[in-house]
């Protein structure tokens, strides 16, 4: 069994595309039954270059990587999602889709990196500090015992997750 995890932010550039590529690098190199998918509320059309650059420096395959509306996961014939993760605080206050299946919810906010005063040089560091970030909380969801607990255990297990 696969658990399918939809990562949300609101332009889906940036957090999203980090969450999603690290889900499938973690869990492809921890052995983890989790496929991701990133999208946005608005999408920007692009993936922010800094994203892909950290995420490649990291050794993190990008091929596949693209900016996504989230209207192409609320569809009866997309998979069902188990988890779905807002990372930024706007798309967090959106009113959702239905999204097939009933996934758990969660919000894990993380400052926009492409935000980040500075130079080209200092976006880098945010990059990869949110990259950092995120990858601390997708860690801690590949521990899990996912496939033994049920929605009411994982919600929980989230929201610590989220406040730590």
């Amino acid at each position: 069994m696969t658990f399918n995890v939809l990562v949300l932010c609101t332009h889906n550039s940036a957090r999203s595309v980090l969450g999603e590529a690290m889900v499938n690098h973690l869990a492809k190199r921890l052995g983890r039954p989790f496929k991701a998918y990133s999208a946005g509320s608005s999408p920007s059309g692009r993936v922010n270059p800094f994203a892909l650059e950290v995420l490649q420096h990291a050794g993190i395959d990008t091929a596949g990587v693209r900016s996504k509306s989230w209207d192409e996961f609320a569809q009866s014939d997309s998979p069902q999602m188990d988890i779905v993760i807002t990372v930024c605080d706007s798309a967090a206050a959106e009113a959702c889709p239905f999204w097939p299946g009933a996934p758990v919810k969660i919000h894990w906010g993380f400052p926009d990196p492409s935000r980040a005063p500075g130079d080209d040089s200092a976006k880098r560091i945010a990059f990869e500090i949110t990259r950092q970030a995120i990858g601390y909380k997708i860690l801690q969801l590949m521990a899990l015992p996912i496939e033994e607990m049920s929605q009411t255990e994982l919600q929980a297990a989230l929201n610590l997750i989220a406040n730590s």
